[in-house]
């Protein structure tokens, strides 16, 4: 009989429970004998032993469910040597629950902290295997995460529908995309959505260069534009500061986050009237879409694969079109945000997209 632990760390996003179900149908169905460990709510159930053992039939039926059977937390990195409440020694007490159910493996859903808490079990001598999850699709080693699909999917309806009313009262909108240091949320729902300008944490905006967009469309005849802005966005200003001296601007200011301020200088700039729409956690929410089913399935299979093979320290990723494994102690720790000369950013330009730059 062979143990695998199952944890899920983190924001939650769709296609979690999809990725669980194709490990466990995976080695379910590999004619050997699996016990199944669930650790609740991401690595504050590893650390404080709350777990619950799952049959195999309980992955059943979730391949559609959205969210997380198992809950999930946030855990960050830079504080997993610090003692928690209770005085716990984190690592050491993640280690003890794992010897303690006799793990064969211990499986690590999660996006960019997530991966670097693996990487430090695997460095303690965990049987480790980790598979990238994240709406920001920012996990560096992979082309794609699952839930970043749904996402984009999301927030290209929200831009679809906020285009009607915009052009039914002639108004500048500005939808607020998640994506606090890499854009690629916003760009791809942003170009899916036809917005006219985007807004990137990548590329530092010049608001002169964004109210010169604006003022074109208005004397072509367009009544409206559209504005896709990731949640990290900065102003070139901006860009230079320092993150304490950034923080307490917008706190000075007023501003929660970069929408409100581009708003706010556009009305001041144009006189137009400016609205902003923040669809938030909808963008993490719902049922997985049919890509990201299939993608977390196939991800899930050949995490199922490594275990068989008693291959650990590995993130199951996905790269030209295959999926591949890369290692853990390779990627973590590492961001994968967009190239100020990505392909994509050049063709959206050719397009007539404004990043204002």
């Amino acid at each position: 009989m062979r143990r695998v632990g199952f944890l899920t760390s983190g924001g939650d996003c769709q296609a979690l429970n999809a990725a669980m179900r194709g490990v466990v149908k995976c080695l379910a169905n590999s004619g050997e004998e699996f016990e199944f460990y669930g650790f609740l709510n991401g690595y504050m159930g590893l650390i404080a032993g709350n777990f619950r053992i799952l049959a195999a039939k309980e992955f059943s039926g979730i391949l559609t469910r959205g969210g997380t059977i198992l809950g999930s937390s946030r855990m960050p990195f830079k504080q997993i040597r610090e003692p928690d409440e209770e005085g716990r020694d984190k690592v050491e007490s993640m280690k003890q629950t794992y010897h303690k159910l006799q793990l064969d493996c211990l499986v690590v859903l999660g996006g960019n902290g997530s991966q670097k808490t693996a990487n430090l079990l695997r460095k303690e001598g965990l049987n480790i295997v980790s598979l990238p999850k994240t709406i920001d699709n920012d996990l560096w080693g992979t082309e794609m995460t699952f839930g970043f699909q749904s996402a984009v999917d999301i927030a290209t309806n929200v831009i679809d529908c906020i285009h009607t009313t915009a052009d039914s009262h002639g108004r500048v909108f500005i939808i607020e995309i998640m994506g606090h240091k890499a854009g690629w949320l916003a760009l791809n729902a942003g170009m899916a959505g036809g917005a006219d300008i985007i807004l990137l944490p990548e590329i530092p905006y010049d608001i002169k260069k964004v109210v010169a967009k604006i003022e074109e469309r208005a004397k072509k005849g367009s009544r409206f534009t559209i504005i896709a802005v990731a949640e990290g966005a900065l102003s070139k200003e901006e860009a230079d500061m320092k993150k304490k001296d950034l923080e307490a601007k917008r706190k000075k200011e007023g501003y929660t986050s970069a929408s409100y301020e581009v708003a706010q200088e556009i009305e001041k700039k144009t006189g137009m009237e400016v609205r902003v729409t923040v669809p938030g956690h909808m963008q993490r929410g719902g049922a997985p879409d049919a890509y990201d089913r299939v993608f977390a399935s196939r991800l899930g299979a050949e995490a199922g694969q490594l275990i068989l093979k008693e291959k650990y320290g590995y993130m199951v990723a996905y790269q030209n079109r295959e999926i591949v494994k890369m290692p853990l102690d390779e990627i973590a720790g590492k961001l994968k945000t967009i190239p100020k000369d990505a392909s994509i950013i050049k063709e959206a330009k050719m397009l007539g997209v404004s990043f204002g730059d």
